[in-house]
């Protein structure tokens, strides 16, 4: 009798202890994610800081910077940060198909691009915001943080990507905050590539940006979009790159075009907050940082980390125009039932943001132990 009794006590026992683990809430697993940009920029500092993230890689691009001077930014801007723990791969160093010298061909016969990137001489005219110098591909010299000790990965960013998502199917969010090369690499090397990620977050693309701020800085940047409302820097540098992504078979696409940014800026009240909050290594970074800009990139990460600042948003069918025309790299979008059906893929547009939550956001982050 009491050995009957001594059993069903144990499988009252475990049966309890079943009974509580299925109640229990599943343990929050670390958001998976590679970002993927021109450089080390403050997108980078949210998502390597913010807390429940992990970040599996940094990438890099060319775009506004050549693609080995942004590794090197990314290998050093981890050192200060001390997060040399995350590996830096390098990735494509021209887009697909555009060059400097068609871009110049572009512009003698349709007008004068605002940004080139790292194809950038001058200003078209006058501007606030500094001439950034001029490098080749290949010139290291000059890093805003001095040269890293560290390496980059022998593993190019493409191939490192698709390596993240077979590894982690399912699992894995790419954070794009420059042009698409690798994406577009990545995808044309393995077509499972988009379908095993998560999803992908990507500043690109215009739609209809109107002057928001009246700063000086704010206002220069907003009039570029008022006879060109359609165009963006990510996605004109590789429209081809832009049109492969945007008909990949991924689960979820979020894009922040340049609509919400004329509402924000990377202004030096701003950045001092957040150097404040941060950690002297952190916060020494930011405050190292050019104000005036908007907050292109950093309006991606937040996205990606607390949708709540999201203020307007639709779903569209979006594309990029690859004719070599006045439209080249332009955005183009549709509606349901409007689409012509060449493979799109329906994406959460961004089209607005509460200022005041991105930059509490920034600020919350930033100083996350």
């Amino acid at each position: 009798m009491n050995s009957r009794h001594s059993l069903i006590r144990a499988v009252s026992s475990l049966l309890l202890a079943a009974a509580v683990l299925v109640a229990a809430p599943a343990r929050a697993q670390a958001e998976k994610i590679i970002i993927d940009d021109e450089g080390f920029s403050l997108m980078h500092m949210m998502l390597l800081n913010a807390p429940g993230v992990e970040v599996l890689g940094v990438t890099s691009v060319s775009g506004n910077l050549w693609s080995p001077r942004g590794a090197a930014m990314q290998l050093r801007g981890l050192e200060v940060m001390g997060r040399t723990d995350v590996p830096v791969a390098q990735g494509a160093v021209y887009p697909l198909v555009n060059t400097e010298k068609a871009t110049e061909r572009w512009e003698a016969l349709y007008g004068k691009l605002t940004w080139k990137g790292a194809w950038m001489k001058q200003w078209a005219e006058p501007t606030q915001q500094s001439t950034p110098p001029y490098y080749g591909p290949n010139d290291l010299t000059n890093l805003p943080w001095g040269a890293p000790t560290t390496k980059a990965s022998p593993e190019m960013a493409a191939l490192f990507m698709i390596r993240m998502v077979h590894q982690y199917p399912g699992q894995v969010t790419i954070v794009e905050g420059g042009p698409m090369t690798n994406l577009a690499l990545a995808q044309r090397l393995d077509p499972e590539f988009a379908g095993l990620a998560k999803g992908l977050v990507y500043m690109g693309g215009s739609f209809n940006p109107h002057r928001v701020l009246d700063d000086r800085s704010a206002v220069e940047f907003a009039r570029e979009f008022a006879n060109s409302p359609r165009r963006e820097f990510n996605i004109r540098f590789d429209p081809e790159a832009a049109s492969i992504v945007s008909r990949a078979p991924w689960k979820k696409i979020t894009v922040v075009p340049a609509d919400p940014s004329t509402a924000t800026q990377l202004s030096r009240k701003l950045l001092d907050r957040a150097a404040k909050a941060a950690s002297p290594a952190l916060g020494k970074l930011i405050a190292g940082l050019e104000p005036g800009f908007p907050l292109w990139d950093e309006i991606a990460a937040a996205v990606f980390l607390d949708p709540a600042i999201v203020t307007e948003k639709e779903d569209l069918y979006v594309d990029y125009d690859t004719q070599f025309s006045a439209a080249y790299g332009d955005t183009l979008s549709w509606r349901e039932h409007y689409q012509p059906g060449l493979g799109e893929v329906k994406a959460t547009v961004v089209l607005s943001v509460d200022p005041r939550k991105l930059e509490d956001l920034i600020v919350r982050v930033v100083s996350a132990k």
